[in-house]
């Protein structure tokens, strides 16, 4: 069981010499599957991810690069400068044991997502913004716009990856709801990180972790490039007027099925 003492906010840092400025593993995240790196490249910067027991989505958050899987080389992916730019990603899946390399074209900003995984006869892809689906949740002040980069219903082991970009003064992850318990199809028990983007950059959001009992109770002020991870509870995200908010999840578990559980507090505004 989590504690009140388990910090769950990552403040975004200066990238290494590697370009890294997060990283967060079941080790370090004292849980068993969601693995989480974003980098910030340079130009012509070349990124080397191993091969090992670990599938991995590769999401183009912004910038342009060349990369190659395993045997596929996928020349010049990638079409947004900025998240917010109303578009979804380019995005590479490799499964386990599949080496990548990645080369900078310019500026990027890329996030490394990972979960275990043992099939690895599945085929490396590319992922092009014509095939994220995209859908527009909620009403009124509960409104966000979800592109669906690794849904539930295409090839993997483990990971479900989703941006959602949540404009300024609205709510996410709303009402608040958890997965953290393995009772399908009513639950799945999934461990999540929101890698959080703010426009303008100097915003900021707030993000609340909170369980039933209040083993965990922590909100968060959250600014541009924080991490926040969420490895049990509900996890409502607030957006301040005059800024948009976005932010990828990466979520995994020990059964690769999204079903939550929204708050009984709070549920009744979805029957109003």
């Amino acid at each position: 069981m989590a504690n009140q003492s388990r910090d769950l906010l990552v403040k975004a840092k200066a990238p290494d010499a590697n370009g890294r400025v997060h990283h967060v593993t079941p080790e370090s995240a004292h849980w068993d599957h969601v693995g989480f790196d974003l980098y910030r490249l340079k130009n012509k910067q070349v990124l080397d991810v191993p091969a090992d027991g670990r599938e991995h989505c590769l999401v183009l958050v912004a910038g342009r690069a060349d990369v190659t899987a395993g045997t596929e080389i996928f020349r010049n992916i990638g079409e947004r400068n900025s998240p917010f730019e109303g578009k979804a990603p380019y995005a590479v899946y490799a499964p386990a044991g599949t080496a990548c390399r990645i080369g900078a074209i310019g500026d990027v900003e890329l996030a490394v997502c990972s979960a275990p995984g043992t099939h690895r006869d599945t085929p490396v892809r590319l992922i092009r913004p014509a095939d994220v689906g995209y859908e527009e949740r909620g009403k009124g002040s509960n409104v966000r716009h979800v592109y669906n980069i690794l849904p539930e219903s295409a090839p993997a082991d483990s990971l479900l990856v989703v941006e959602v970009v949540t404009p300024g003064g609205n709510w996410s992850s709303y009402p608040p709801h958890k997965h953290d318990t393995s009772a399908a199809p009513q639950e799945t028990k999934l461990e999540e990180t929101y890698y959080h983007r703010l426009n303008p950059s100097q915003g900021f959001a707030f993000q609340r972790v909170y369980t039933d009992d209040r083993s965990i109770d922590q909100t968060m002020a959250v600014e541009d490039g924080d991490l926040v991870m969420v490895p049990e509870g509900y996890h409502p995200v607030g957006a301040p007027h005059g800024y948009d908010l976005y932010y990828l999840n990466v979520m995994a578990g020990p059964e690769r099925r999204w079903c939550f559980k929204n708050d009984p507090r709070h549920e009744w505004m979805l029957k109003r």
